[in-house]
């Protein structure tokens, strides 16, 4: 790709080939890789990804160029899309993101979903755990203003960001606390708790495919079966909520079974999994009543 007189159409077909001839992308597929040359893109020139489609014969200048050059030389390398522009869409928001947290995925704004739902009280108080970026926080928080949000992670560099991803929505009344699972919340109650846990089962072959090694495999693993993190978060979490509290949990698509044994050998009630966008299990809820 030479450095002068291209088009974005002209650069978008560059990138597309550029990536599917490295295999990026998680499936191999043609259209992802099409998929991330749009949103670099689109990142180089500060724009949206419609905008692209509206002008494609728009010249780029050279220092674009050589910025896109470079955001496809990391893609190529399978740096996350997500980690070379720094940031990620998330529900309503545009968060910050870093190597210290896991990048927010679609399928979670399946939980923020399902806690809307609820129909929890006007001034509830809810807690999430493993907060990360501060994308379930945040987005439960920007739907409903007088909700009490808090979000632990064990991570301080985790913390720093939601703090500022919290900032930048204009989202401050929303507590970011360093905290290992339940140790810094003391004798507080929540009417919801929601968490996406560690999940992954120790030396699974998924953690060397796509963006995941790029992240933090401690906010990935948890165990011989991947499970070990929710067990202790379910045993713990009857003693933080309130009577007719919520526990939503994220799991694997193969984990829902097991998941709901657990929420119901601990004595929670009204236990239900609720399926992604792809059809697959990805959430366990169960409600404690004291």
């Amino acid at each position: 790709m030479d450095n002068f007189s291209f088009t974005i159409a002209q650069a978008l077909f560059w990138a597309r080939d550029e990536l599917y001839s490295h295999n990026t992308s998680d499936d191999g597929l043609y259209d992802s890789a099409a998929i991330d040359s749009k949103v670099l893109l689109a990142a180089c020139l500060q724009c949206e990804v419609v905008y692209l489609h509206t002008w494609p014969e728009k010249l780029l200048d050279e220092l674009q160029i050589k910025l896109f050059q470079e955001y496809i030389s990391q893609r190529s390398l399978g740096h996350p899309v997500a980690h070379i522009i720094g940031y990620r869409d998330f529900w309503s928001l545009r968060l910050k993101v870093s190597s210290a947290t896991l990048i927010p995925r679609p399928e979670t704004e399946l939980l923020v979903e399902i806690a809307l739902n609820l129909n929890l009280a006007e001034y509830s108080k809810a807690l999430d755990l493993g907060t990360g970026t501060g994308a379930i926080a945040l987005a439960l928080a920007s739907e409903n203003s007088n909700w009490l949000v808090t979000g632990l992670d064990k991570s301080l560099q985790a913390v720093a960001l939601a703090k500022n991803n919290a900032v930048i929505h204009k989202l401050e009344r929303v507590k970011f606390i360093q905290s290992d699972w339940f140790s810094a919340v003391e004798d507080r109650k929540f009417d919801l708790i929601v968490t996406n846990p560690p999940y992954i089962e120790n030396n699974n072959h998924y953690l060397q495919q796509g963006d995941v090694r790029f992240e933090p495999e401690s906010a990935l693993t948890s165990g011989v079966d991947g499970l070990d993190d929710i067990r202790s978060i379910v045993s713990q979490s009857k003693h933080f909520l309130t009577d007719n509290g919520w526990l939503l949990i994220e799991h694997g698509y193969k984990q829902s079974r097991q998941v709901t044994d657990i929420l119901r050998a601990h004595g929670f009630n009204q236990i239900r999994s609720e399926l992604d966008l792809n059809g697959l299990p990805r959430v366990a809820m169960g409600c404690y009543q004291l």
